[in-house]
C-alpha cells in the first residue's frame, strides 16, 4: 500500500469515528438549545457539554429528561445511554430538557430510604428478606436474585379501570400473582420484561387516566415508537412505594453500570474532562475556609485559624456595614437596599412563582432532603418563603423581616436569629439545621440555554 493510499484510508476510517447528529435541548423556561454531537456520545457528556455552553455550575446533578408531553411521561437518561440512539426512538412531539436530578444516585448514599424492609425479599424463599447491611450488593451482584414485593394497581388495557395485584419484580421482569400473594411459578404471570423497556413517570396527574392515588408509573417498550396502548401503567400507594418500585427497576436492569457512573465523578477530580466547568458543591462538606491575604488564596486546615478567620471576616463586614450607614449614601449599592435585591442573583431564588409550581419543581429535582428554594411570598408583599424537601415531604418555611436601629433583617424563626440578606440566611442553613428539620444541602436550579 503506497503512503498517499494509506493516508486515504486513514481519513476514511476516521470519519466512521466523527459521525455527527442534531440534537435540541430545551431548558424549563422553554429556551432550546440545539447541539452537534457524535453519535456515541452519552448523555453524562452532553450535559457536560451543556454545562460548559450555559456557564453554569457542574455538581454531577444535571441530566437530560426525555420528555413525552402527548404521553404525558417522562424519565431521566442514565449517564451512560446514548443520546442519538434514544432520541432515534422518540416520536416527533417528544423533546430532551436538561433539569437538575438530585436523586439519581441518592440510594448508593441512603439506601434504607429508598428499600422499605417490607418490600424487599430473596425470590429464592418466601419469607427470607435481605440484610440491609447487604441490600445494595445483592442489586448490584448478578449472581444474587434480589427482588421487589407488593401491591400495585394495574390499569386495565382498553379501560379507565384499575385492579389492584400483588406484583414481584426480579432480574426476568416484573410479574403479578393470579392467586393472592402466592409466589408458586403457576401463578405468576410476566407483565414486562426489564432487558427492552424503561420505566417512566406519568406527569399528566390522577384525573386523566381515572388513578387511585398520585404515585403513576409506567413500563414502556425502549425499542420502536409505541403509543398509550403498548404502555404499562401502574400505581403505588404513596410515594416511598413508587420510588422503591422505579429505583429497583433501574437497579436490576443495569446493576453495576450505576454504580460506576456514580463514581466517576470522583475518579475524574485530578483530571476534568473537556467540556467540565468549575465544579463546586452547595453541601456543607465543600464550605472550607480561606485565606485571601497573600498574592494567591489557601485553604486554611487549622480549625482554630479558621474559626479567628470568620469572626474577622464577619467584625470586618459590619465595620463596612456601619460605614456606608453612616455616609447615608443614596446609591442602589447602600446595604439596606442591596439586602432586599441581592438574592435575585442567586440560583436557588425563583421570585414570584406560586406554590404549586414550587412543588413541582421540587419534584422534578428529586425530592431528596435538603432540597430548596426561595421565593416570594404571595400572602405578604414583605416577605419570603423557604420550600425545602424532608423525608419526600414538601415543607414551607415563612421569612419575615424585621427593623432594628434603620436597618432591615430577615428570619425564619421569629427573630431569634436575624441576617442582613438571603445570602447569609441561607449560608447559615447551609451549615446548620438551626429550627429546620434538616439544613439546605441542595438548590433547586433552572438554568437558561
Amino acid at each position: 500500500m503506497t503512503e498517499q493510499s494509506k493516508e486515504e484510508f486513514l481519513s476514511v476510517d476516521l470519519t466512521k469515528h466523527l459521525v455527527m447528529e442534531i440534537v435540541k435541548v430545551w431548558s424549563e423556561d422553554g429556551a432550546g438549545k440545539v447541539v452537534e454531537i457524535p453519535v456515541d456520545m452519552t448523555a453524562r457528556d452532553v450535559c457536560q457539554l451543556l454545562v460548559y455552553k450555559s456557564h453554569c455550575l457542574d455538581d454531577n446533578a444535571w441530566t437530560l429528561v426525555e420528555h413525552h408531553p402527548i404521553l404525558g411521561l417522562e424519565r431521566c437518561l442514565e449517564d451512560h445511554e446514548l443520546v442519538v440512539q434514544v432520541q432515534a426512538s422518540m416520536t416527533s412531539d417528544s423533546k430532551f430538557l436538561f433539569r437538575k436530578n438530585y436523586a439519581k444516585y441518592e440510594f448508593f448514599r441512603n439506601p434504607l430510604n429508598f428499600f422499605p424492609e417490607q418490600m424487599v425479599a430473596w425470590c429464592q424463599e418466601s419469607d427470607g428478606t435481605i440484610p440491609q447491611s447487604q441490600l445494595l450488593q445483592n442489586f448490584l451482584n448478578s449472581s444474587s436474585c434480589p427482588e421487589i414485593q407488593g401491591y400495585l394497581h394495574l390499569k386495565e388495557p382498553g379501560r379507565k379501570s384499575w385492579k389492584k395485584l400483588y406484583m414481584f419484580l426480579r432480574r426476568s421482569g416484573l410479574y403479578y400473582s393470579t392467586k393472592g400473594t402466592s409466589k408458586e411459578p403457576r401463578h405468576l404471570q410476566l407483565l414486562s420484561d426489564l432487558e427492552d423497556s424503561n420505566i417512566f413517570t406519568i406527569i399528566t396527574g390522577r384525573k386523566l387516566h381515572n388513578a387511585p392515588t398520585d404515585f403513576q408509573f409506567c413500563i414502556k417498550p425502549s425499542k420502536g415508537r409505541s403509543d398509550c396502548k403498548e404502555l404499562k401503567m401502574l400505581c403505588a400507594e404513596e410515594e416511598q412505594s413508587r420510588t422503591c418500585w422505579m429505583t429497583a427497576f433501574r437497579l436490576l436492569k443495569y446493576g453495576l453500570v450505576l454504580y460506576q457512573s456514580y463514581n466517576i465523578p470522583q475518579q475524574r477530580k485530578s483530571n476534568l474532562l473537556p467540556f467540565s466547568a468549575p465544579v463546586r458543591s452547595v453541601s456543607e462538606n465543600s464550605l472550607v475556609a480561606m485565606d485571601f491575604s497573600g498574592r494567591t488564596g489557601r485553604v486554611i486546615d487549622n480549625p482554630v485559624e479558621a474559626q479567628s478567620a470568620a469572626l474577622e471576616e464577619g467584625q470586618t463586614w459590619r465595620k463596612r456595614s456601619q460605614r456606608m450607614n453612616v455616609l447615608g449614601s443614596p446609591s442602589p449599592l447602600h446595604p439596606s437596599s442591596l439586602s432586599t435585591v441581592i438574592h435575585r442573583t442567586q440560583v436557588w431564588f425563583h421570585g414570584r412563582i406560586m406554590r404549586e409550581e414550587a412543588h413541582r419543581m421540587i419534584i422534578h429535582q428529586g425530592q431528596v432532603d435538603g432540597l430548596f428554594l426561595l421565593r416570594d411570598s404571595q400572602s405578604n408583599p414583605k416577605a419570603f418563603v423557604l420550600t425545602l424537601c424532608h423525608h419526600q415531604k414538601i415543607k414551607h418555611f415563612q421569612i419575615l423581616p424585621c427593623e432594628e436601629d434603620g436597618q432591615v433583617f430577615f428570619s425564619l424563626d421569629d427573630s431569634a436569629t436575624k441576617f442582613t440578606d438571603l445570602i447569609h440566611l441561607v449560608e447559615f442553613y447551609q451549615l446548620n439545621k438551626g429550627v429546620l428539620p434538616c439544613k439546605l444541602k441542595h438548590p433547586c436550579t433552572t438554568v437558561a440555554l
